[in-house]
């Protein structure tokens, strides 16, 4: 029998937050060692809970979710995610520019094969969320990767966006908060992006998963904001991260803009929509709920919450360690050190986390699988409390005393 080869689109494709790293170590872990896992934002496995009362709505409409949904999702999950753009400013935004899907990773899938034709080019940061990436290059698209400034403070670099633009390129894909790096982009910043979105008229796909989650002065600016009525913006965020809920996949994508000339790209959108028939109707309930009760992520996110000193702690002791820096993150749960290429001359980064695996038991992700450009930096989830992550960076300090 001849061999079953997977399809072709999937050549390019890459997801390395679960990719080669994971399946050595799940070899580790049969084997009996005990791997501690910061390679991935899952936020139950280190006691974060989701909120008592989205349990519970939940349970309370288990009953009347047995059956499928709108398509687009239901009507008072869709009103509040409409009501929650309102009360930031973007007073258009209607109940019929929702669509709920499995989690943000579902809808981003699900718009770019709406959105782009063969050989049609998407501006993305460098480094970003893979999924970005892999999903451009499944439909067809090729992903062209702008690179973010780490010396000030990882905002894009909006030259190097202007200087990789061609006739060829339909979008602009804008990642904020920041994962991998917890940047949380200037009001300039922003502005500056919408402008160059503007001026070559390219649709704005908004990432905006962590907007809750930002610590100190930092304020998250929502793209949709500056878009105003002339540039397409689709706006992607859902409850997983700031109400902890991962598993549940809970997700939406707002339209906003001059959506008039879009009607065929939004018929399309709802074809897709319909043929997937409906998201996951129980976690559906959860929305209403979490965007019209109580902020519980505010008491994660200031000094003393989880959230805010765990990710100051484990960027102070990354920048301990002889030959590493580390930019703070003002938001999100990720730190994205640099190693030294002077002191840590490494040629390629997932050997050198594989190679720290074996050795600690430790995953982190290499920075390469955010498809940044050279292999000196490696992603660390910021969730484990401090003993933990305190014992974490310490292995990573021990291991990398070997490689100086």
């Amino acid at each position: 029998m001849r061999k079953i080869r997977q399809s072709r689109k999937l050549q390019n494709v890459r997801y390395d937050v679960r990719g080669p790293i994971l399946v050595e170590a799940q070899r580790l872990e049969a084997e009996g060692h005990h791997v501690l896992k910061l390679n991935i934002g899952n936020t139950a496995p280190f006691g974060f809970d989701a909120p008592e009362a989205i349990v519970a709505d939940i349970v309370h409409h288990l009953p009347d979710s047995q059956g499928y949904s709108d398509s687009q999702g239901i009507y008072p999950a869709r009103t509040a995610v409409a009501q929650y753009y309102q009360s930031h400013g973007l007073r258009d935004v209607t109940v019929e520019d929702v669509f709920i899907g499995n989690g943000v990773s579902e809808l981003i899938t699900m718009v770019l094969q709406t959105f782009i034709d063969d050989g049609n080019e998407i501006l993305v940061p460098a480094p970003d969320y893979p999924l970005w990436t892999g999903a451009v290059t499944l439909s067809g698209g090729t992903a062209v990767h702008y690179e973010c400034d780490e010396a000030n403070g990882w905002n894009p670099n909006l030259a190097d966006i202007e200087a990789k633009i061609t006739e060829n390129t339909h979008g602009l894909v804008i990642i904020n908060p920041n994962n991998p790096t917890g940047a949380v982009y200037s009001e300039d910043t922003v502005k500056g992006l919408i402008d160059i979105a503007r001026r070559h008229e390219l649709v704005v796909f908004a990432d905006e998963i962590y907007e809750k989650i930002v610590f100190d002065d930092a304020v998250h600016h929502h793209a949709a904001s500056y878009a105003g009525s002339d540039v397409l913006c689709l706006t992607f965020s859902g409850l997983s991260k700031a109400y902890r809920v991962c598993g549940y996949r809970a997700g939406w994508v707002m339209i906003s803009g001059p959506k008039e000339v879009a009607e065929d790209f939004l018929e399309g959108l709802t074809l897709m929509a319909n043929m997937r028939m409906c998201a996951n109707v129980p976690a559906q309930h959860a929305i209403q709920t979490a965007l019209g009760g109580y902020q519980s992520v505010q008491e994660l996110i200031v000094p003393g919450g989880r959230f805010y000193e765990q990710s100051k702690l484990a960027s102070r002791l990354l920048n301990e360690i002889p030959g590493v820096s580390n930019v703070e993150p003002m938001g999100a749960l990720y730190c994205f050190p640099r190693l030294d290429p002077e002191v840590y001359p490494i040629e390629d980064d997932e050997t050198f986390v594989i190679d720290l695996l074996r050795a600690k038991k430790l995953l982190v992700t290499h920075g390469t699988g955010f498809n940044w450009p050279r292999p000196d930096h490696f992603r660390l989830v910021t969730l484990p409390d401090a003993h933990v992550l305190e014992e974490a960076i310490g292995r990573i300090a021990d291991f990398l005393a070997t490689r100086r």
